[in-house]
């Protein structure tokens, strides 16, 4: 996976009307954490923030204070109806490094005919990766499946050097069959016995 290069500002005003300043600026609070290190408070611009968050799981260099940091985002934080960046935190990260995050589940291939239907128990899946390293989603084939199947955790092909952060039995996704309506005539029919 590509580094994305950031640059930050460091912020030494901190409280609502302090970020709700910094969003006026078009920039985003943020905070870095890890390593044992004190919290660093800084300023991203939103622009770039937003278009970097695209990629799940991206590794970015912040460009902070005439140096740099590599960070993953851990939590992300929109404004509800318009979906603007309201505060991100950063775990920092080094080369070599394992780190546990969430990888989105891609499938591919369609089911065995006769109307089933596929049910996402998890739309991602824990894994342990390194740090500079991290898969940007995992492919599950479900060709073929018919009701009744499921992809547990276990069955998944993860990236070398990639392990499961999740219980080897965990089902990942399942087939169901799809539930038949009533008919319309049937229903009719019970209602003109009930009348008579």
């Amino acid at each position: 996976m590509a580094e994305v290069k950031l640059t930050a500002d460091v912020r030494t005003n901190f409280g609502k009307g302090a970020a709700r300043q910094t969003r006026r600026e078009n920039k985003v609070p943020a905070v870095v954490y890890g390593h044992g290190a004190d919290p660093k408070h800084v300023a991203i611009d939103s622009h770039a923030l937003m278009m970097a968050l695209k990629t799940p799981n991206v590794l970015i260099r912040l460009e902070l204070d005439g140096g740099s940091e590599l960070v993953i985002p851990k939590a992300v934080q929109r404004e509800a109806i318009r979906g603007f960046l309201v505060h991100v935190d950063f775990l920092a990260v080094k080369k070599g490094e394992k780190v546990t995050v969430e990888v989105p589940i891609v499938t591919e291939g369609e089911l065995a005919a006769g109307g089933n239907l596929l049910e996402h128990v998890l739309n991602t899946l824990p894994i342990e990766a390194e740090a500079t390293h991290l898969p940007e989603s995992v492919t599950v084939s479900i060709a073929g499946l018919d009701s009744g199947a499921s992809v547990l955790a276990k069955d998944v092909v993860l990236p070398a050097g990639s392990s499961l952060a999740v219980e080897d039995d965990a089902v990942v996704l399942q087939v169901v069959a799809a539930q038949a309506e009533a008919p319309a005539e049937e229903a009719g029919e019970g209602e003109a016995a009930a009348e008579a």
